[in-house]
């Protein structure tokens, strides 16, 4: 190819799924402002789901959006159809199983109308990719960087569609499934939970009015959010190799195991639909900026999903570096400039170290099986619930407002 047929770029975003499409939504005002060249690649085939009419299924898969997050993608343009498929949550339940104590989160607490809402991922995808068409956006879809080379003050992306694009900033959003960040040499630190995520929906007797549940149980958090209609997404926690026998069980079985582990405060369970299981293991990007690249969403962080905090933290990191983005372009300086990924870093990492250290910590917490530090968690959830300030301060953060 000759030198003259490379698109050089400003930002080149690798991954076009759900924080990738919300970095290239957020950089719009940018793009406008100073006509930025920005291009997205994403290596699964774009669904025509765009174009058709939406058939909600059971067994959708969803996120746990913050009242926070639901703010920044209003800034962005896509909360208003975002929010046609959510579910609200309007309360947070958190309790161990076989223990008294239990915190209670409203947000009638921080005088909110909503801790946040349930949505499922495929409406999610389909409404930023709805407003990515609208942007003068260069789309590589389907296609995958095979090489990507450090050259002056970027990186030269070789792609699988035969384009080589020259980028200012590349910004490594593909949850890490490229191997591109093992190509350049950013290693990462692994502690695996030596646990797996059983994953399904439910259907519950009794209306759920909004309320999510974090249950503590010996066997493991489960976890159940809010889905429209009187169905719940269901999150259950297993010890690794444990989660097999669960799997093969009937329906039936499988439904009276959970009323048996989770009790009865959400009604009973009346229906599963298909059941999915996934590793555990809390995942840091020892590098997440180097000239010329960034590193967001689960490419940088993969946490325990016992807090929902993941997808959340990879949005704020979206928008501090479209903050930061921002302040660099009005000073003159380029995106991929080591100045300015640094002042996104020293943004970035305090709020990204506290939530890994809480989810993490909560885990461990309470897998611990000791009689007295059982009564001291009791205690705590008692106390915390009792106390309004605490309660309050934990709700904002629930709710991806206060960091």
């Amino acid at each position: 190819m000759a030198e003259s047929e490379r698109q050089t770029v400003d930002i080149a975003i690798v991954g076009g799924g759900l924080v990738g499409a919300s970095l290239a939504c957020a950089l719009a005002p940018l793009i406008a402002r100073y006509g930025l060249r920005v291009a997205v690649i994403e290596a699964a085939p774009m669904s025509e789901s765009t174009q058709i009419a939406w058939q909600p299924s059971f067994d959708a898969r969803a996120s746990a959006i913050a009242e926070g997050s639901a703010q920044r993608f209003q800034a962005m343009g896509v909360w208003e159809a975002m929010a046609e498929r959510a579910a609200t949550i309007r309360r947070i339940h958190v309790s161990e199983r076989g223990r008294l104590g239990a915190t209670r989160l409203s947000a009638e607490d921080v005088g909110s109308a909503a801790l946040g809402h349930v949505v499922p991922n495929a409406w999610m995808g389909r409404v930023l990719h709805r407003r990515l068409v609208d942007l003068p956006l260069s789309w590589h879809c389907p296609a995958s960087v095979e090489r990507i080379e450090s050259r002056g003050s970027g990186h030269r992306l070789s792609l699988s569609d035969g384009n080589v694009l020259q980028a200012g900033l590349t910004v490594l959003a593909d949850g890490g499934r490229s191997g591109l960040k093992e190509r350049l040499g950013i290693a990462s630190r692994e502690a695996p939970y030596e646990q797996v995520a059983l994953i399904a929906n439910v259907a519950v007797s009794r209306p759920h009015d909004g309320t999510a549940y974090e249950r503590f149980t010996r066997e493991g958090p489960i976890a159940l959010l809010p889905l429209p209609g009187q169905q719940m997404a269901l999150v259950w926690t297993h010890a690794k190799g444990r989660e097999q026998a669960r799997l093969a069980l009937s329906d039936g079985d499988f439904l009276e195991a959970l009323q048996r582990a989770f009790g009865d405060r959400a009604g009973r369970f009346r229906r599963v639909g298909s059941r999915h299981a996934y590793p555990l293991t809390l995942i840091t990007a020892r590098e997440t900026v180097r000239p010329g690249l960034a590193v967001l969403g689960n490419a940088a962080h993969a946490l325990h999903p016992v807090a929902g905090q993941g997808f959340n933290l990879a949005l704020r990191g979206v928008t501090d570096l479209v903050d930061t983005l921002a302040e660099a372009l009005a000073e003159g300086r380029a995106p991929g400039d080591l100045t300015t990924l640094q002042a996104f870093e020293a943004r970035r990492g305090g709020d990204r170290d506290a939530v890994t250290r809480f989810s993490d910590g909560l885990v461990r917490l309470f897998d611990i099986d000791n009689p007295l530090l059982s009564h001291a968690r009791a205690a705590g959830l008692i106390g915390l619930n009792l106390t309004g300030p605490l309660r309050r301060g934990l709700a904002r953060r629930a709710m991806g407002v206060e960091r």
